[in-house]
């Protein structure tokens, strides 16, 4: 197959305002209590990292928002369109945030995830997140009832996965 035929592989790059409307449609596909678009456009505005996955036709195939701290950063939301999960999209995105908080000398990241998101929580282990905490009714849930979050951390101390 000559290099003209090959498809390019997805690219990383920086959320904008524009993109804000993709991104909560996909965050509406895949969560329950997904984020608002306020909630998005209150990142960006914030400074927060927020980067994108784009596939070699422009559309959006996951993202993340990060809020750096002092030596540390924090995941505070991650997602891959259904369409394109499986295919080691989150993986990269792990992979660019890791990055990132490295060359923002940060020794840590931290995250929280649904105690029910066993698919998550085997993705973040398997990236080296260990299990370090609890956080009681963090999440909301159906009916008005709570879900607690597992506290979770990577320390950068050794290269990335």
């Amino acid at each position: 197959m000559s290099a003209l035929l090959e498809p390019r592989p997805p690219r990383l790059q920086p959320m904008q305002m524009a993109d804000v409307d993709e991104v909560v449609r996909i965050e509406q596909q895949c969560y329950e209590f997904p984020w608002t678009r306020g909630n998005v456009v209150d990142s960006l505005n914030s400074g927060y990292e927020a980067w994108l996955l784009r596939d070699q036709d422009g559309r959006v195939l996951g993202y993340f928002l990060a809020m750096l701290g002092v030596d540390e950063m924090h995941l505070l939301n991650i997602a891959v369109a259904p369409e394109a999960q499986g295919q080691g999209h989150a993986q990269t995105l792990l992979d660019a945030l890791c990055q990132i908080a490295r060359s923002k000398h940060c020794l840590q990241l931290w995250l929280e995830v649904r105690t029910s998101n066993v698919r998550a929580r085997l993705l973040y282990q398997r990236y080296g997140f260990d299990e370090v905490g609890l956080r009681r009714a963090y999440y909301p849930a159906a009916n008005q009832q709570r879900e607690d979050a597992v506290l979770m951390s990577l320390a950068l101390t050794e290269p990335c996965p």
